[in-house]
């Protein structure tokens, strides 16, 4: 199932790298693309809620579903 959730503070390539690595490392998430220009990122899976906002943020951005 695709979840689209909203993250603030990516500004470059490097940056959607970065979120969608930390997402894709989480279980339950199969991919995850980043999008710096709509500050959105589109994860298929079912990892929960809690668990995208949260490898976003250690991964220093501001997410929310």
């Amino acid at each position: 199932m695709a979840k689209q959730i909203t993250v603030e503070g990516m500004s470059c390539g490097g940056c959607e790298e970065n979120v969608e690595n930390a997402l894709r490392d989480l279980p339950g998430v199969t991919d995850a693309e980043a999008d710096n220009e709509t500050d959105s990122v589109t994860v298929e899976g079912d990892a929960s809620d809690e668990d995208l906002v949260a490898a976003v943020e250690d991964a220093g951005y501001t997410a929310k579903v």
